[in-house]
C-alpha cells in the first residue's frame, strides 16, 4: 500500500514539476525574448521575469527534496550537504515571497484609484517603492541565513563525533523544527503586506463599481476587468503564502509516524500544485503573456495537423 502511494505521488509530484517548469520557463523566456528585441523591459515584466525564474528555483528544489526525502534519506547524513540545503531553501522561498509581494504591491498601485495623498505620492513612484521593498527584502534575508546558518552550525557541531545516520537525521529534524518558527517570522512582513493590498483593491473594486453606476459600459468593464485580474494574482499569492506557512509546520508534525507522513505528502502535493498552477494564473492576468500563449497554442495546433 506505502508502495503504490509513493508511485502514485511520484507521478503526481512529476506532473507537477513539468507543468510548473513550463509555465515559468514559458514567462521567463517570452519577457526576455522581447526585451532583446525592443532593447527595453517593463517593471512589472522585471518582477514577473524574476519571480520565474525564482519559482524555477523552487519548483526544482521541492523535486530534489521530495525525491532525496523518499529514496535516498542518507543524502541527509552529511552536515556540508545539510548546510547547503538549509541556506538554499531559505534564500530560494525568501526571493519567491517577496518577488510575489512586490508584484502585489505594483498591481495594487497601478489598478487602485484612492484620492489620498499618500497613495497618490507612491503611486507615481511605483519603481522607487518597489527597489526599496527589494532592499528591505534582502536585509531580512541576511538575518536570516544569518539566524539559520548559526543555529545549523551548533548542532552539526554537536554530532561531529557521531556519525551515525540516526543522529544526522535527529539533527536534520531539529533544523527543520527551526525552520518552521524562524522562516514564517521573517516572512511576516510580506505576508502582511500582501494580505493588506488584497483587502484594499477589494475595497478599490467596490468604491469603483459604485461610483461608476453612471458611466458608459466599456469604462466600466475594462476597470473591473483589471481589478478582477489584480485580485486573482494577489489571492493566488495569499494561499501560496498560508501554503508555505503550512507546509513547514506539517514537515515536522509528520516526522514521527507512517499516517503524519502521508499527510506531508498530501501537502507538499497540494503546495507544488498552487506553485505549479500560479504561472498560468500570471499569464491569464497580462495581455503580452496572454496573447504570446495564444500565438504559441495556435501554432502548436498548426503543427499537429501537419
Amino acid at each position: 500500500m506505502v508502495a503504490v502511494l509513493r508511485r502514485t505521488f511520484a507521478i503526481i509530484f512529476s506532473v507537477e514539476f513539468i507543468m510548473g517548469t513550463l509555465g515559468n520557463g514559458f514567462i521567463a523566456l517570452t519577457n526576455i525574448i522581447d526585451w532583446v528585441q525592443r532593447r527595453k523591459i517593463s517593471l512589472v515584466d522585471q518582477i514577473l521575469t524574476a519571480l520565474a525564474i525564482a519559482r524555477i528555483a523552487l519548483l526544482w528544489l521541492l523535486f530534489l527534496d521530495w525525491w532525496i526525502f523518499v529514496y535516498y534519506p542518507a543524502f541527509y547524513s552529511t552536515g556540508k550537504m545539510l548546510r547547503i540545503y538549509f541556506i538554499s531553501w531559505t534564500v530560494i522561498s525568501h526571493c519567491n515571497l517577496w518577488l510575489i509581494t512586490s508584484l502585489s504591491n505594483f498591481y495594487f498601485l497601478k489598478i487602485s484609484n484612492f484620492s489620498n495623498i499618500i497613495f497618490l505620492y507612491l503611486k507615481f513612484r511605483v519603481r522607487n517603492v518597489i527597489l526599496v521593498t527589494l532592499i528591505v527584502s534582502l536585509f531580512l534575508l541576511f538575518l536570516n541565513v544569518v539566524v539559520v546558518k548559526i543555529y545549523s552550525d551548533t548542532c552539526l557541531e554537536g554530532v561531529q563525533q557521531n556519525v551515525s545516520h540516526t543522529s544526522r537525521l535527529c539533527n536534520y529534524a531539529q533544523i527543520c523544527e527551526l525552520l518552521s518558527f524562524t522562516n514564517p517570522i521573517f516572512s511576516t512582513v510580506p505576508f502582511v503586506m500582501s494580505l493588506a493590498t488584497f483587502f484594499l483593491l477589494i475595497f478599490s473594486l467596490w468604491r469603483h463599481l459604485k461610483n461608476v453606476q453612471h458611466s458608459t459600459k466599456g469604462y466600466r468593464d475594462i476597470s473591473t476587468t483589471a481589478h478582477t485580474r489584480a485580485l486573482q494574482t494577489v489571492i493566488i499569492s495569499v494561499l501560496l503564502y498560508i501554503i508555505f506557512f503550512l507546509s513547514l509546520f506539517v514537515k515536522v508534525w509528520s516526522s514521527g509516524s507512517q499516517e503524519r507522513h502521508l499527510i506531508l505528502l498530501s501537502v507538499w502535493a497540494l503546495g507544488n500544485a498552487v506553485l505549479s498552477a500560479h504561472p498560468f494564473v500570471l499569464i491569464w492576468g497580462n495581455s503580452k503573456l496572454r496573447r504570446a500563449s495564444l500565438s504559441v497554442m495556435l501554432w502548436l495546433r498548426y503543427r499537429l495537423k501537419i
